[in-house]
C-alpha cells in the first residue's frame, strides 16, 4: 500500500516536472519569436533607411542635369568667352571621330619602364593573361597605363561589332552563369570565379551591368571582364548598366578611382572608358526564353528598336534632352513632311529649324529671356555641326562599319524613330524598377526610368514569347529576389553594399531546363564572425547615421516645417506633428513615428522639444568648429552636387580648375543660387580662397568659396 503511494507521487511530481519543462518551453519560444520579430522589424527599417537615401541621391544626380537645362534657359552670357564656357560644358561628353580617338589615346607612344613589376598583356590576349591579371590585382598590384588603353583600344574594336542585344544559347555549354551589379567590389567578382570557375568554353558567363562606382576597385573589375571578353568572345557577355555613363561616374566614385590610380594618363584612359561603355550591349537573351536587362521595362519597351538603334549615340544616358534632340527633330519632321513650327505630340513648343547659314553676329535683344535662350542653343548646336561637318570632311579614311550601322542600312525603310523614343527605350531599361502595383508610371523615387506592375510584364512577355526576365539594379537583402509572380527576376551580386552584414551576394545558373539555381555568399570574412543581433545592430547604427545627417542637412527646412504646427512658438510639438513635418521635407517615405525612439527622445508630457533635438544634430555633425552650424549644413546637403559640379568643369581631371573657368563657373552657379556676385566680387572670393597662390582652385578652395559667399549678408 504504501509502496503504491510512493508511485503515484513520483509520477504527480514528473508529469508536473514536464508541465513546467513544456512551459518553460513555450515561453521560450515566445520570447525567441518576439526576439526575431522585432530584429526583422529592425532589419526592414533599416533597409529602407538605406534605400531611400541611395535612390533620394540618385534623383540629386537627375536634378543636377535639370540644373545645367536651367542655365541654358536662364543664364544670360554677358559676352562671347561666357557663351564659349557654356557650349564647352554642353559638348563635353560628345564622342570622338574613330582616328581622332585612336589618335588621341595613343598607347604606342608610352613606354614600359624596366622597374615596372606588374603583369604584361601582349595581343591576341590568352587565358595565362588573365591568370596573370588575377593574381596581381590580388597581390595590389596596378596594370601599367599602356596595357590599360591597348586592352580599351581592343575591347572597343571587339564591342563595336556585337549587336545591340547578344544571343546566347545553352546548347553550347552545360550552364550560363548571370551575375548582377558588382559596384566595384573585386572580392565578390574573386569569390564568384574561386565558386563558380574561371570562364572557359564551358563556362558562360552574363554580367549584368554597374560594375563600377561606389567600390574602389572598379578600374580592376573593368580590366578583368574585359580581358575575359575578348578571350572567350562566345562565353563572356556584358550588358550595359545606368552606371556605366561618365555623368553618373563623376559623382559616385569612378572618376575619382581612375585619376587616383593613374595620374599621369588618367583623362586619356577616362576618355576610352567613356566610349567603351557606350559601345557595351544593352541587353542578353538566353535561348530566346530569358531576357537579361539591367533595369526593368515599360509599357513602351520594344525589342525591335532596341535591336536597331545606335547606341553608341548615348554617351550618358542622363543628356539627352533639347541640345540634342535640336539636331535630329527638323530631319525627322523633313522626313514626315511635318511643319517645324507649333507644338509637338507633347505639347511642347518646337525647336526652331536649325540654319545652314553662319549665326547672325547679332544677338537678340537680352530683355526677351526666352527669346535669347533660344538664340543661344541656335548658335551653340550650330558650332556643333559645323565642327561635325569639318571632321567629316577633313575624315581621310572611311569609318568602319558597325554592327548598329549596317542594322540601319538593312532596314533604311523602316519607320524612322525620333532621337527622344530612342533614348527613352534606353533609359527605361537601364533605370526602371518592378513594383507590386499594376500598370506602368514614372519612377519618381529614382528620378529615371519607370515603376513596371506585374499587367506589364506579362504583356511584355506574352509579346515576345519570353518565359523570364532577369535583372539586377537593386540590392536585395538575399542577393536575389523573384516578383510578378516569378516572372521577373532581381541578381544582386554585390554582398556587403550597405555596410558590413547588411546583404548577401548571389548569382544564378540556368542550363537547358532554364531552371534558376542560386549561390549566395558573403565576401567579407567579418560578416560571418557576426550573430544575426550584431549584424543588424552594426547596419543599423550605420544607417541612422546617414539618417542623422540627412536630417541636419535640411536644419533650416525643418524649423520651418516645425513652427507651423507650433502657433505659440514653445519650441515644442506632438511626436505626430514631428513625424509628419520631417516626411514634408525629407520626402523619404520613411515610418517616421517608429523610427522617432532611434532619432529623439521626447519629454514626458509625449512632446518634442524640436530645437534642443537640432542643436543635438548639429553637435553631432560639426566636425570643425570654426564653421558656423548653418554653413556646415549648407556644405552637408550641396556637397555632392558642388563636386560634380567641380569635376564637369575640371575638363582635364587635374583636380583643379583654372581662375577663369571659376569664374564662369560661378556666374553660372550663383544664377540658380540667386546669389548676385559682380565681377570684382568674384575676383576678390578668387585671392581671398587661393590660399597657395598657385593661381589655380582646388576643391577644397572650391568649397571654401561656397561658405565665403553664404556668410554675406543679403
Amino acid at each position: 500500500m504504501g509502496s503504491g503511494s510512493s508511485v503515484n507521487v513520483q509520477y504527480k511530481y514528473s508529469l508536473q516536472k514536464s508541465e513546467n519543462a513544456f512551459k518553460a518551453a513555450v515561453l521560450i519560444q515566445q520570447w525567441y519569436r518576439r526576439h526575431v520579430a522585432r530584429l526583422e522589424m529592425r532589419r526592414r527599417c533599416t533597409w529602407r533607411i538605406f534605400q531611400s537615401i541611395e535612390y533620394s541621391c540618385e534623383q540629386d544626380q537627375i536634378k543636377l542635369h535639370n540644373f545645367f537645362s536651367y542655365l541654358m534657359d536662364q543664364f544670360t552670357p554677358s559676352s562671347s568667352k561666357e557663351r564659349d564656357f557654356i557650349s564647352r560644358m554642353f559638348i563635353s561628353g560628345e564622342s570622338y571621330k574613330e582616328a581622332e580617338l585612336e589618335k588621341y589615346c595613343d598607347y604606342e607612344s608610352i613606354e614600359v619602364p624596366d622597374s615596372y613589376t606588374g603583369p604584361h598583356l601582349s595581343f591576341p590576349l590568352l587565358p595565362d593573361h588573365a591568370t596573370a591579371l588575377l593574381e596581381a590585382f590580388q597581390q595590389k598590384q596596378q596594370l601599367h597605363a599602356r596595357y590599360v588603353l591597348n586592352l580599351l583600344h581592343e575591347t572597343r574594336k571587339h564591342l563595336k561589332q556585337l549587336p545591340n542585344i547578344s544571343h546566347v544559347s545553352t546548347c553550347y555549354s552545360e550552364e550560363v552563369t548571370v551575375c548582377g551589379d558588382l559596384h566595384g567590389q573585386l572580392d565578390d567578382l574573386f569569390l564568384i570565379f574561386y565558386k563558380n570557375g574561371l570562364p572557359s568554353p564551358s563556362k558562360s558567363y552574363v554580367f549584368n551591368g554597374d560594375f563600377v562606382d561606389r567600390g574602389k576597385q572598379s578600374l580592376e573589375i573593368l580590366v578583368i571582364l574585359f580581358a575575359f571578353l575578348l578571350i572567350y568572345p562566345k562565353e563572356v557577355h556584358l550588358n550595359r548598366g545606368n552606371h556605366e555613363d561618365h555623368m553618373v561616374n563623376l559623382r559616385y566614385g569612378f572618376t575619382q578611382e581612375v585619376m587616383q590610380k593613374y595620374k599621369v594618363h588618367g583623362k586619356k584612359i577616362l576618355r576610352m572608358f567613356q566610349n567603351v561603355f557606350c559601345w557595351l550591349p544593352l541587353a542578353t537573351l538566353i535561348d530566346q526564353k530569358v531576357l537579361i536587362i539591367h533595369g526593368g521595362i515599360s509599357d513602351t519597351t520594344d525589342l525591335d528598336m532596341l535591336e536597331k538603334i545606335q547606341r553608341d549615340k548615348f554617351i550618358s544616358v542622363l543628356r539627352l534632352k533639347k541640345r540634342k534632340e535640336l539636331s535630329r527633330k527638323p530631319q525627322i519632321q523633313a522626313i514626315n513632311g511635318e511643319s517645324d513650327s507649333g507644338t509637338d505630340a507633347a505639347g511642347n513648343e518646337a525647336a526652331p529649324r536649325l540654319s545652314v547659314q553662319p549665326p547672325s553676329a547679332q544677338a537678340p535683344s537680352t530683355a526677351n529671356r526666352l527669346e535669347f535662350s533660344r538664340w543661344l542653343r541656335q548658335t551653340v548646336q550650330e558650332q556643333i555641326d559645323t565642327c561635325r561637318r569639318l571632321v567629316d570632311i577633313s575624315e581621310s579614311e572611311p569609318e568602319e562599319p558597325t554592327y548598329s550601322s549596317m542594322v540601319s542600312l538593312k532596314d533604311a525603310d523602316e519607320p524612322c524613330w525620333t532621337h527622344q523614343e530612342e533614348w527613352k527605350q534606353v533609359l527605361d531599361i537601364l533605370w526602371s524598377d518592378p513594383t507590386p502595383q499594376e500598370g506602368c508610371r514614372e519612377n519618381k523615387v529614382r528620378g529615371g526610368g519607370c515603376y513596371f506592375g506585374p499587367d506589364v510584364t506579362v504583356k511584355f512577355l506574352e509579346k515576345y514569347s519570353l518565359q523570364f526576365l532577369i535583372r539586377s539594379h537593386e540590392c536585395k537583402q538575399e542577393g536575389y529576389e523573384f516578383c510578378h509572380n516569378r516572372k521577373v527576376l532581381t541578381i544582386f551580386s554585390a554582398s556587403n553594399y550597405y555596410e558590413i552584414g547588411s546583404n548577401r551576394g548571389a548569382y544564378v545558373k540556368l542550363g537547358p531546363d532554364l531552371i534558376p539555381h542560386f549561390v549566395q555568399y558573403q565576401a567579407n570574412k567579418t560578416a560571418h564572425m557576426l550573430t544575426m543581433t550584431q549584424r543588424i545592430s552594426r547596419v543599423e547604427e550605420s544607417a541612422f547615421r546617414a539618417l542623422r545627417e540627412k536630417l541636419f542637412a535640411h536644419t533650416s527646412a525643418l524649423i520651418s516645417a516645425f513652427k507651423s504646427y507650433d502657433g505659440d512658438n514653445t519650441g515644442r510639438i506632438t511626436l505626430s506633428n514631428w513625424a509628419t513635418a520631417v516626411e514634408s521635407v525629407l520626402r523619404l517615405g520613411l515610418p517616421w513615428r517608429m523610427l522617432r525612439p532611434q532619432l529623439a527622445r521626447s519629454t514626458e508630457d509625449g512632446m518634442l522639444e524640436y530645437k534642443s533635438w537640432l542643436d543635438d544634430l548639429a553637435m553631432e555633425q560639426r566636425s570643425q568648429e570654426h564653421i558656423q552650424s548653418s554653413l556646415l549644413e549648407v556644405i552637408y546637403r550641396n556637397r555632392s552636387n558642388l563636386e560634380t559640379i567641380f569635376r564637369i568643369i575640371d575638363r582635364d581631371h587635374s583636380g583643379l580648375i583654372s581662375f577663369e573657368e571659376f569664374q564662369q563657373t560661378w556666374k553660372l552657379f550663383s544664377s540658380h543660387m540667386n546669389i548676385e556676385l559682380t565681377d570684382d566680387g568674384i575676383n576678390d572670393l578668387l585671392r581671398s580662397i587661393d590660399f597657395n597662390k598657385d593661381g589655380n582652385i582646388d576643391f577644397n578652395e572650391f568649397l571654401e568659396a561656397f561658405r565665403l559667399v553664404k556668410q554675406c549678408p543679403s
